[in-house]
């Protein structure tokens, strides 16, 4: 079963002083060790874009989100479901999470995951399993 990666996770293995980057590069190593699926939404790359816009990770942020584009494996909402995700974040569900997070948890609903790469306590609060 695929993993659905987090803005939070892929800050934390890219960014060296991460408070977070140890657990998440040891928890990553596994994932790819184990040849694991991942997906994840444009969204979250373009949280990271953000994030990372000053930072020399710049790269490895669009080397990924190509790889994961090339695969299929970045996957995308209906109009609905940004609907169904800005109705969720204006009732403050799962403990006031983000747009993102919102947009993250439909998709992995849909798509039958339990698991985030992250150590965000939103997911946690969605009924999501985090790997760090």
């Amino acid at each position: 079963m695929s993993v659905s990666l987090d803005t939070v996770g892929l800050l934390a293995i890219w960014n060296r002083k991460d408070q977070w980057h140890d657990a998440a590069t040891a928890a990553f190593k596994r994932l790819v060790d184990a040849c694991q699926p991942l997906v994840t939404t444009d969204l979250v790359f373009m949280e990271c874009g953000n994030a990372a816009a000053r930072y020399p990770f710049r790269s490895s942020v669009v080397a990924l989100r190509e790889q994961l584009a090339a695969t299929e494996m970045l996957l995308l909402l209906d109009g609905g479901e940004v609907q169904e995700a800005w109705d969720a974040y204006a009732r403050g569900e799962y403990d006031q999470a983000g747009i993102v997070d919102q947009c993250s948890f439909i998709v992995m609903r849909r798509e039958g995951l339990t698991q985030a790469f992250t150590n965000d306590h939103h997911f946690h609060a969605a009924g999501f399993e985090t790997l760090f």
